[in-house]
């Protein structure tokens, strides 16, 4: 195995282990019935996400699946629409849940490679109001966008959209799972960000290294809403300290560093640029995910299985293509030691 005897892993950046600090946290947490609203440690996280986006009220949960579809049943009523792109997380991954639970219909809209729907695109899509038609419930917007490279979408952009959204009465959910890559990568601070939307998700376990957990940001109204869509979806929990206490540590010493992550994946994608036949889109690389396209000819099955011979753990993102993502225990070691895998891997197919 290269470096030591674990693998490389850089299937995605949920694998991380908690931080030693966050096991000390998750040891010590203060605790309580969060069902009933008497967890502090519960109280302090969703204190302190709800100030850190800029928003009146925050709530814990399982996971950002689970935070995007609180928040789209407390935004949309059975038989409503909800206006996302065909590249979003939440049509690709996160089961039709609602569909499902919700009643709720996907009306999907093209998808740019920089993770962007088309202004006039999603102006078009909000239903007039009329018998007949099913009422638009939300526009939901992701960043970084995952199946586009970990794309952030400009503020100025958001802005546009909630612009659209406010003048037809609208709100926009922002599946702002790597929130804070993008805020790193834009160089502003998340709460800039999640002004341009009514409601913002925001996961805990990808790149910031917590075990598990997400959160639900909005107006203390809407987050009610929320809660009551979280008991309905059996995301209630009781001494959920144990687990939030290290989505606080998260929150304090993980944001800060992960432009270290963004330096890593931009050298990854570099190095990988170099090997003869490989397609990678470098415009794309803008936090901590790296896709690409192994040379013509060469299975990504193949290009898979020989990586994990050599000790590193790479994904199948279908049509996508590869996807190598950073995180914080991926050093510098680790991204040389993977470019040389790749190039082991690769380079006898490509020449």
């Amino acid at each position: 195995m290269a470096h030591d005897a674990r693998p490389i892993d850089l299937r995605s950046d949920t694998v991380t282990r908690p931080t030693p600090a966050m096991r000390r946290a998750m040891a010590e947490a203060e605790v309580g019935d969060d069902q009933y609203g008497e967890d502090p440690t519960v109280h302090r996280l969703e204190a302190r996400a709800a100030a850190m986006l800029g928003k009146e009220a925050a709530l814990y949960v399982a996971s950002g699946t689970m935070g995007n579809l609180v928040a789209l049943l407390a935004h949309c009523g059975r038989g409503d629409e909800a206006i996302l792109g065909d590249e979003s997380h939440i049509f690709w991954y996160e089961s039709g849940g609602a569909a499902a639970l919700g009643g709720i219909a996907f009306n999907l809209r093209p998808t740019d490679r920089f993770g962007r729907l088309a202004l006039d695109d999603i102006a078009g899509a909000i239903r007039p109001v009329r018998a007949g038609y099913p009422r638009t419930g939300v526009i939901c917007l992701e960043t970084t966008h995952n199946r586009c490279g970990g794309v952030a979408l400009p503020v100025d952009y958001l802005r546009d959209v909630a612009e659209i959204a406010r003048s037809r009465g609208v709100p926009v959910h922002l599946d702002g799972a790597r929130i804070f890559n993008a805020a790193a990568a834009l160089g502003v601070p998340a709460a800039e960000i999640a002004a341009q939307a009514d409601s913002v998700q925001f996961c805990l376990s990808k790149g910031l290294a917590a075990p598990v957990g997400s959160v639900v940001t909005g107006t203390a109204s809407f987050i009610e809403a929320a809660r009551r869509a979280r008991n309905l979806v059996g995301g209630a929990m009781r001494q959920a300290g144990v687990i939030a206490a290290a989505g606080l540590v998260a929150l304090e010493e993980m944001v800060n560093r992960l432009p270290d992550d963004h330096v890593r994946a931009r050298r990854l994608a570099t190095g990988l640029a170099q090997i003869p036949g490989l397609v990678l889109d470098a415009a794309t690389v803008q936090t901590n995910i790296v896709i690409f396209r192994p040379p013509s000819g060469l299975a990504p099955e193949a290009v898979i299985a020989g990586m994990k011979d050599d000790g590193v753990l790479i994904s199948n993102y279908g049509t996508r293509g590869l996807r190598m993502v950073t995180h914080y225990e991926v050093d510098d070691a680790a991204i040389e030691a993977t470019l040389a895998a790749a190039e082991r891997v690769l380079a006898p197919v490509a020449v």
